[in-house]
């Protein structure tokens, strides 16, 4: 969907006109909208503010980039839609839900498929991700930006989880991909798809006994004060990835799209090392709140779902797996 600057949009349909941002007339600026569903306080946020400001700057105010965060604008299936409908250029995700256009890439997001952080940094600096990234590009025109860190993903409760065996029947809230259930499903939880801004009344109200996030949205989400336990069952090393619609992307000039991109980058780049240092200071964190803190053997969890990764039914190639396990090895 193309904005004709030359021409009146009737008021009916400026609306549509928010796929590539809301012009103004006054002082020619293009307002890009940047949603996600992540808390102002998290590093992810923070990064988009100065972002924002970097962007308007290094375009000469050709261009201002408006962030939406806490599901303002929609849960992460609205704003992935979105995309597509014309009322968000930018967003957040991860890749279980880019998997819901392009089943490939949702084996990013599967529980125990990377080692540990270098072992999924080795990935975004690989050719696969280059064949993924246009992959995605080719299902729905939208285009991989760029990836930041979002954290190893642990489980939250009210009990100690230290063996597959104290996951059994556990109403364990997950988001509502198959990425999420495949790990409860395996150790015999009950998965509990729930939009991230209901977890924690979910929580406090016992609609579930328990969530699994990375520290530092688990702490962001105060999910803490109605969880007395913390595994770290280190279960998933988890992306956010940024997209850019392809309508969005397609009415940028090559001298634009550069500046954007380059600033996003550092963004995400930023906000990993920020989830990385938070990572190491925060089980002390959560220890001093009161939260008991539990170390996990992970090889019980990863032998009952390692097999199931390997599986014929699985939404990608026996290959594809293959090379993504031997990446920095």
């Amino acid at each position: 969907m193309s904005l004709s600057f030359g021409k009146f949009i009737p008021a009916a349909t400026f609306a549509a006109t928010l796929a590539f941002g809301a012009f103004n007339a006054a002082n020619a600026t293009t307002v890009l909208k940047f949603a996600h569903i992540y808390d102002e306080s998290t590093p992810y946020h923070k990064v988009l503010l100065e972002a924002a400001d970097e962007i308007k700057k290094q375009t000469d105010d050709r261009y201002e980039m408006q962030v939406f965060p806490s599901s303002s604008l929609g849960n992460e299936e609205a704003i992935n839609e979105g995309l597509s409908l014309g009322t968000v250029d930018l967003i957040y995700t991860g890749p279980a839900f880019m998997a819901q256009s392009y089943p490939e890439i949702g084996v990013l997001d599967y529980p125990f498929v990377f080692r540990d952080f270098d072992h999924w940094q080795a990935f975004w600096n690989s050719d696969l991700r280059d064949e993924m990234a246009k992959g995605y590009q080719d299902a729905t025109g939208n285009i991989l930006v760029t990836h930041t860190y979002y954290g190893t993903r642990q489980v939250t409760s009210n009990k100690p989880i230290l063996k597959p065996e104290d996951m059994k029947g556990l109403k364990i809230r997950v988001p509502n991909a198959p990425a999420y259930t495949l790990f409860p499903n395996a150790v015999g939880a009950n998965p509990t798809p729930m939009a991230f801004s209901e977890v924690y009344l979910g929580l406090q109200q016992g609609v579930v006994d328990a969530q699994e996030n990375p520290l530092p949205t688990i702490k962001a989400a105060q999910f803490y004060e109605v969880q007395s336990d913390i595994s770290l069952t280190s279960h998933t090393t988890a992306t956010l990835t940024t997209i850019m619609s392809g309508v969005t992307n397609d009415e940028l000039s090559d001298e634009d799209r550069k500046i954007i991109f380059d600033i996003l980058k550092k963004a995400a780049a930023k906000a990993t090392g920020e989830v990385r240092d938070q990572e190491a200071s925060l089980v002390q964190w959560f220890k001093d709140k009161g939260v008991n803190v539990h170390e996990v053997d992970r090889k019980p969890f990863m032998d009952v779902v390692l097999p199931l990764l390997q599986g014929a039914n699985m939404p990608w190639s026996p290959d594809t797996f293959k090379r993504l396990e031997a990446i920095g090895q």
